[in-house]
């Protein structure tokens, strides 16, 4: 009769460690998998709630726009609004037009909601405009920082505005969240109330889909943003007797 072999302890510990890592790792791999999972629901939720049947065409998101705070909303702009002629044109005048006011700072604008977020460019610009000094800091890195000087900048803004009575369909948040559609609000308002030298295309809108999150849903709205109507109607806000300079910044 053979006798049976005695394991050794140390081959018996070492075993007991590896059984051990391996459940470790089965552990983590599980947790990880669980929590990958979790985001692609919240993800695929979003979708779905965007791509629903009422919704005139697909949305490119992104991961941070479907995971929202309850009563949080986001907003985009429908794809095929951004390819029409007259939306681009809008875009490309703006552009030009600020280019051309700050072309003595040395600053080149080339995407309005990079550019316009954080109030620096915005700063210059007004304080070409407007031909003084704005009392804010002049660079600022936390986003803290950045919206105090944004909302000082925009406070400025609506003291300029305020007598024509022109709708104010922006704020801090919409302006540093990179919103586009508020952006373009403010710079069409901006160059009607400084005379801009300019012509904007009339009758431009977009559509719109409003993200928002309500009792743990993600709800869609779809809205048709006006961004200009005719160059009359604007302009007539501010009355004959204006007394804004034109060549601002010559």
């Amino acid at each position: 009769m053979s006798a049976t072999p005695v394991r050794s302890p140390t081959l018996q510990r070492n075993k007991m460690k590896k059984d051990e890592s391996f459940l470790g790792k089965l552990g983590g791999t599980l947790v990880r998998k669980k929590k990958a999972k979790e985001v692609s629901d919240l993800q695929d939720e979003g979708r779905n709630a965007i791509n629903a049947p009422m919704s005139p065409s697909t949305i490119d998101i992104h991961p941070e726009d479907t995971l929202l705070e309850e009563n949080e909303e986001r907003t985009m702009i429908d794809p095929n609004s951004k390819e029409e002629a007259k939306f681009k044109e809008l875009i490309k005048v703006l552009i030009d037009w600020i280019n051309e006011v700050l072309v003595e700072e040395r600053i080149i604008v080339k995407n309005l909601e990079e550019d316009f977020y954080d109030g620096q460019v915005l700063q210059k610009l007004l304080e070409k405009l407007a031909g003084r000094k704005l009392n804010v800091a002049e660079v600022t890195q936390s986003e803290i920082g950045q919206k105090q000087k944004l909302q000082t900048i925009l406070d400025d803004v609506q003291e300029f505005l305020r007598p024509q009575g022109w709708a104010i369909r922006w704020n801090v948040d919409s302006i540093h969240g990179k919103n586009l559609v508020a952006i373009l609000h403010l710079l069409v308002a901006l160059a009607m109330h400084f005379r801009a030298p300019i012509r904007l295309p009339e009758h431009v809108s977009v559509q719109v889909v409003v993200v928002k999150k309500r009792e743990g849903l993600l709800q869609t709205n779809h809205v048709t943003e006006e961004l200009t109507t005719t160059t009359e109607m604007m302009m007539g806000k501010f009355g004959k007797n204006s007394h804004f300079k034109v060549a601002y910044y010559v």
